[in-house]
């Protein structure tokens, strides 16, 4: 499990293709809790009034430190009680909450505290709420001036390093993650995040050694031979991914991420059944709404990966409904998003107009801030494109992907420009210009697997089959977590690679 993402994936990673700049929020903390904000060792320090909420600031982190986000949750709660001045606690809570919703209120609580704490928690609240607005260049501002001021902090090297994963810088990834194993060589969340930038990189063998020391430091814990088996899902050894599942469930049979994961390897496998028979024993388990919506996406995703669009929607139908009890307008706007996709997938355009745009009028009349509903604007743009792309009005599309490309320029987030050459290397697909379909897409985001399918169809188009059998071939391999860029063409696959 990805410390990026939170436990499991939940609300977080099911907002990827809608909120994509949030998906650039990394779990950011500090290492010394002190009543008095001063630093130690060039640590950020952590400002409370109250030892007693340190106490149980330092369990929940430590719990966090292991993706225990569900365990963490009292201690952050304990800690806020004891100190309702505690913005670091906030800010952890935020982290580790299994909606949107609680994830909104109790970053915004940070926020509205980080005039009462020291410079280095300032910024790092500051980095979070930039990223939760979708404002990458702030966000990464924020992180390299906490990275400057505290270069000893381990846990501010960190965060940095999972934002340069994020938006794919990966050599600078590596640089500030070995940083923070240099100045704490038995922190484990570092080698966590240093084994997936390395699998991002497919240095498979440099994956599997950070895996390793993961699972040398915390051996009673789940995550690390989650971590682990997710590497070994990526790179095709199902059977032994299960066992690596099996084993941090043998730890504990709550820890939900490995069902999920074992349900990917079970579809990858095709056996659908068994990979659903994961995601009920997930959902009959859940302790949280996170993780009982994540177990219902996962249900779509295989729903996806057969065919069978309408039970993927049927799926979604059942997720959207536990956040709806609670009004988390922003994973209901999520689902609305997932739909809309399954909807394309299913070639009805007009089902996915109008999942599209009742997502974008919820978030429009919602509270979220102003800077978040700008954001979400501009991803109605692309959504309008992709639907004009399916009913083929190339016109319209052209239209909406200019609106997009505007914004995304403008805010010069990484993410959007990537899908700004997505959308454009769509539309040339589309229109049968295939030396532009390659030129966009080659600088669309190549982590999403329907970009490298599209890319092996541009090279088709071309007459290029060694280069459209490459780009299928990585497609095929890709075998990520449950997720429905997959899903939308791994059966495709079958016929050409």
């Amino acid at each position: 499990m990805l410390s990026q993402n939170t436990s499991v994936k939940n609300w977080k990673l099911v907002l990827c293709s809608a909120f994509i700049a949030s998906s650039t929020f990394v779990w950011t903390a500090c290492n010394k809790t002190s009543v008095a904000a001063s630093s130690d060792n060039g640590k950020i320090p952590v400002t409370t009034k109250s030892e007693e909420a340190r106490k149980e600031f330092l369990l929940g982190r430590d719990l966090s430190d292991k993706l225990l986000a569900h365990e963490s949750l009292a201690h952050f709660d304990g800690a806020i009680s004891l100190d309702s001045t505690f913005a670091t606690a906030e800010l952890y809570r935020a982290n580790s909450s299994p909606t949107a919703k609680e994830f909104t209120e109790h970053l915004q609580n940070a926020v509205n505290l980080s005039d009462k704490v020291s410079d280095g928690e300032r910024l790092l609240i500051l980095a979070a709420q930039a990223a939760n607005n979708g404002d990458a260049v702030k966000q990464k501002d924020y992180l390299e001036k906490a990275v400057a001021e505290y270069p000893n902090d381990e846990r501010a090297q960190l965060a940095l390093g999972t934002y340069y994963f994020a938006i794919q810088d990966l050599d600078k990834a590596v640089e500030h993650l070995k940083k923070a194993t240099e100045i704490a060589p038995d922190f484990s969340a570092t080698y966590n995040q240093l084994g997936y930038t390395y699998r991002q990189r497919e240095e498979y063998a440099n994956a599997e050694q950070a895996f390793q020391k993961y699972i040398l430091l915390i051996p009673n814990d789940p995550n690390p031979y989650d971590s682990y088996a997710e590497l070994l899902l990526k790179e095709g050894k199902f059977d032994e991914s299960i066992v690596e599942y099996h084993k941090a469930l043998s730890m504990d049979p709550h820890f939900a991420a490995s069902h999920f994961g074992l349900s990917a390897d079970y579809m990858y496998l095709n056996r659908p059944e068994d990979a659903n028979a994961e995601l009920q024993t997930m959902a009959d388990r859940a302790r949280s709404d996170g993780e009982l919506r994540t177990a219902y996406f996962g249900m779509a995703v295989v729903a996806s990966d057969s065919g069978k669009f309408d039970d993927a929607l049927k799926a979604m139908a059942k997720e959207y409904a536990v956040a709806q009890k609670k009004n988390d307008v922003v994973s209901m706007a999520a689902d609305l998003q997932a739909e809309g996709n399954i909807q394309l997938a299913k070639q009805d355009y007009a089902g996915a107009a109008k999942s599209f745009d009742t997502s974008f009028q919820m978030i429009d009349s919602s509270a979220q801030s102003q800077e978040f509903k700008d954001n979400f604007a501009l991803l109605h743009h692309f959504n309008e494109a992709a639907v004009a792309i399916g009913k083929k009005d190339l016109a319209a599309a052209k239209m909406r992907a200019d609106e997009f490309r505007k914004g995304a320029e403008s805010s010069n987030n990484p993410a959007q420009v990537q899908q700004e050459h997505e959308i454009l290397g769509r539309i040339a697909l589309a229109s049968k210009d295939y030396s532009t379909a390659v030129s966009e897409l080659q600088q669309a985001n190549l982590q999403n697997p329907y970009n490298l399918y599209r890319l092996g169809q541009a090279y088709e188009g071309q007459g290029d089959k060694a280069k459209s059998q490459e780009y299928f071939a990585k497609a095929k391999s890709f075998n990520p977590l449950p997720g429905l860029n997959y899903a939308f063409i791994r059966r495709k696959l079958n016929t050409n690679a």
